[in-house]
């Protein structure tokens, strides 16, 4: 339920911008953000290139697990793998978390503004008891 015309509003203009926004590349970013594995492979990332037997050695998953979580972050382009002989090289590709984070900016005026409100609603709560 909807407590006043503004937050209707401000609502239906964020729900009809996510149904016009499209972008596979930002939904299979965000698929591959929202395992915990995989963000920590990220962050490992973030300080140097690894192999795939490197990565695996900070999991205590099997190495076909981590090939699988390495695949979708490939696949999402968040990170770029090397191959020579045998031996696969992955590091980050920042781009795609650069584009996921703009769309996030993107919403920030409208939980500034929500949480503002919050804000001034608990201050007056707490004033009145």
């Amino acid at each position: 339920m909807w407590i006043s015309g503004l937050t209707y509003v401000a609502a239906v203009a964020i729900f009809t911008l996510m149904v016009e926004y499209l972008d596979a590349g930002l939904d299979s970013a965000f698929h591959a953000l929202s395992h915990p594995i995989r963000r920590a492979i990220l962050a490992g990332l973030a300080d140097r290139s690894a192999t795939i037997l490197e990565i695996a050695d900070q999991f205590e998953i099997s190495l076909n697990g981590v090939s699988k979580h390495v695949k979708v972050l490939e696949q999402a382009g968040l990170i770029q793998r090397h191959i020579q002989g045998r031996t696969h090289h992955c590091s980050l590709d920042a781009m795609r978390l650069r584009e996921a984070g703009a769309w996030i900016d993107a919403y920030r005026p409208y939980w500034e503004r929500r949480l503002d409100a919050l804000e001034r609603f608990l201050a007056g709560q707490t004033e009145s008891s």
